[in-house]
């Protein structure tokens, strides 16, 4: 059984989130990977060297330079002659170009899985994460998107696949790529930090969030999360969200800062390795998922805290 895997990257380097794929791919079958973008040839011979791929695929064109999901799915479909399993990581861009490609192939997606039990049976979240329900599939052909945080990250050295030029439809005329604004960020990527200190909406505003969260933050060599309250409260841009519709993240340590723990939230951070939760009040359910739990003032605990650091 033979899975194709869509790299996500940058036309430079290749996302974590792709190693966590190639993992669940692994236990499936023979792992191929997709490099779609433009000027991009560096970055197949990069997946070519992750441990465990058979074959890197590469369609260099202008057309898949942004990875419209119009543009790129038709691509995806056209190998799916050759494949039982077509795998996304549980991206942003993979959560809009594998419904596509089900669409396209008439199948059922599988989203966000969190095992392979066995080829055609996996385990996936429902109701924000309370119950894990296992589901197998009679597709012909699966389409999954992987949850990245659930498998560990395959070796992005030791593998030699062969890099195969492919070719598909090009531009669809259906989207055309206007402009983007990226977030310039000094500490590491959310989504692969290996500590994370959020903040809630007991911040109060955007200048208490920078002045209590961002130096703990930059002491520690941490990212920052934030609650969607906080999102919603204009804190913090939404690329700071962890939670159920904002960033999955599980990293070594998380810090929940004034956060209460609304089942949103949990959603999205509850596989940390340690959970630290500052809050005054001592039910708030963030407590019930916490290793450690500290009951008081943040704005006097925080202080003391990065004073000890």
């Amino acid at each position: 059984m033979s899975v194709l895997v869509w790299v996500e990257h940058d036309n430079v380097t290749v996302k974590d989130a792709t190693l966590s794929a190639v993992t669940a791919a692994a236990k499936i079958g023979e792992v191929h990977l997709l490099v779609a973008g433009a000027a991009c040839a560096g970055v197949a011979s990069a997946a070519a060297a992750i441990e465990g791929v058979g074959k890197v695929y590469l369609a260099d064109d202008a057309s898949y330079a942004h990875a419209l999901p119009e543009n790129v799915a038709p691509l995806i479909v056209g190998l799916m002659a050759e494949h039982e399993a077509f795998i996304a990581p549980a991206t942003s861009n993979g959560k809009n170009i594998a419904p596509r490609v089900a669409a396209l192939l008439d199948v059922m997606q599988i989203s966000d899985i969190l095992s392979v039990e066995a080829p055609d049976t996996f385990t996936r979240p429902i109701y924000a994460g309370n119950v894990i329900t296992t589901v197998r599939s009679k597709d012909a052909r699966k389409v999954i998107t992987v949850r990245g945080t659930a498998f560990a990250k395959a070796s992005a050295s030791g593998g030699s696949a062969a890099v195969v030029p492919v070719s598909g439809p090009g531009d669809s005329g259906l989207a055309r790529f206007v402009s983007a604004e990226l977030a310039a960020l000094d500490r590491p990527e959310l989504t692969s930090a290996k500590i994370v200190v959020s903040g809630g909406r007991a911040l109060k505003d955007s200048e208490t969030f920078r002045q209590v969260i961002f130096p703990l933050a930059d002491k520690i060599g941490a990212a920052v999360g934030a609650s969607r309250a906080a999102v919603d409260a204009g804190y913090v841009p939404n690329d700071y969200q962890v939670g159920q519709t904002g960033k999955i993240v599980a990293p070594e340590i998380y810090f929940a800062i004034g956060i209460s723990g609304a089942i949103q939230h949990l959603a999205g951070m509850k596989d940390s390795k340690v959970i630290i939760a500052i809050n005054k009040d001592e039910e708030a359910p963030i407590f019930q998922v916490a290793d450690i739990g500290l009951v008081a003032d943040l704005y006097k605990a925080v202080p003391e805290l990065l004073a000890k650091l």
